[in-house]
């Protein structure tokens, strides 16, 4: 943990306040750069409502999904150090996985979703997702739902085990994926505050979840909705409030981030794939990031039928809608997590933004976007539209 000079801005403060006091937020926390600068630094409410403990630059909040992007930049410094081919197959990495109609699997199919195997293992519980040998094996030894590369059905927690997995094999030191992402992005960019894998010394400074999405019957649930996220490994506080779940590195939905650390990996990507001098990834490569996925418009089924925005790099482009709205421009690159924590990045005006909380919840209009109604308040402050 390091000691840091808050920015404060009274718009966004205000508006922390306002959606505090309006009861559709508890303990929030945002950071924003600006050609590479922190522009925005703020925070506001309860990290812990039954104990009273304030939220502050140094608190420490799940954001589910919003890890997805830093899996998936390991993997392309992989590719950039010329030990990965998007177009190679998986199995060329990871021999075990060419079974069960996997063979042709590609690496790309794995980025953009479309490597077919959403669904967790059977008999998958917390335990046993901590367990990385367990959950590596029970992936390769799935069949997939429809043939890799033919049909978008969004990797929601399995993509953390299959990039990682391809970056533990491939890695000459055959680091886990939270060893990985630490000492490859987290630690050379100064931000100690990108955990996937948290330590129990780091426990006490994490903000306590409190789950205020509404429940959907079973019966409503789209199948592989609940075949990708079943319920007892499911995005809630019971499941990732569990010390074992916290270490573990659950690459997909797992990391526990401060905005601080996690605004300064999106100013890298903003700044193409550079921050403060430190060079995460070649100019040339971030720059491709933001083309869409082939048929980007096509409905997935694991999200209830609606189209995910995804770019051919793992991460989600930005739109007018929820869960990306806060991102505004479809070319910005960004990624949303459970209960609407967001980070992302602008290659065209260089604002990178992240936004956590510990309210979760799941908005589905615009007015209803904690995310977006702070995003806004920033870029008024910074007079962009």
């Amino acid at each position: 943990m390091t000691t840091q000079t808050p920015i404060r801005s009274q718009n966004v403060d205000d508006t922390i306040a306002r959606l505090i006091a309006d009861g559709r937020e508890i303990g929030v926390q945002v950071t924003a750069y600006l050609d590479g600068k922190k522009v925005v630094d703020s925070w506001g409410g309860l990290a812990d409502p039954a104990t009273g403990r304030m939220v502050d630059g140094d608190t420490l909040f799940n954001m589910f999904s919003v890890t997805k992007p830093m899996a998936a930049t390991a993997l392309h410094i992989q590719v950039a150090r010329g030990l990965v081919d998007y177009d190679a197959r998986v199995a060329d990495y990871w021999p075990e996985y060419a079974v069960n109609g996997k063979e042709a699997t590609t690496v790309r199919d794995v980025l953009t979703h479309r490597a077919g195997i959403p669904q967790m293992p059977e008999g998958v519980t917390p335990e046993l997702m901590c367990d990385w040998d367990w959950m590596t094996s029970g992936i390769a030894n799935l069949t997939p739902l429809a043939p890799p590369g033919e049909k978008a059905l969004y990797l929601s927690m399995t993509f953390g085990w299959l990039v990682g997995e391809i970056v533990r094999r491939t890695d000459p030191a055959h680091r886990d994926i939270g060893t990985f992402i630490r000492e490859e992005i987290a630690l050379p960019l100064d931000a100690p505050d990108i955990w996937v894998g948290l330590p129990d010394d780091q426990f006490p400074r994490v903000a306590r979840l409190t789950n205020a999405m509404p429940p959907v019957p079973p019966e409503f649930l789209p199948p592989l909705y609940t075949a990708s996220m079943p319920p007892q490994v499911d995005l809630v506080p019971e499941v990732f409030e569990r010390p074992d779940v916290r270490r573990a590195p659950i690459a997909g939905v797992g990391g526990i981030f401060t905005t601080r650390s996690c605004a300064r990996f999106w100013s890298m990507i903003a700044q193409g794939g550079e921050l403060d001098g430190v060079r995460i990834l070649p100019a040339d490569l971030v720059a491709t990031f933001n083309t869409p996925r082939p048929f980007s418009d096509e409905p997935d089924p694991v999200m209830f039928g609606m189209p995910v925005p995804l770019g051919i790099a793992g991460f989600w482009l930005g739109g007018e809608n929820p869960p990306v709205a806060a991102a505004k421009y479809p070319r910005a690159l960004c990624h949303p997590g459970a209960g609407n924590s967001i980070g992302f990045a602008d290659p065209e005006t260089r604002l990178a933004v992240a936004i956590t909380h510990n309210r979760m919840q799941a908005p589905r209009a615009r007015e209803d976007d904690t995310a977006l109604i702070i995003a806004d308040a920033i870029r008024a402050d910074l007079g962009m539209d």
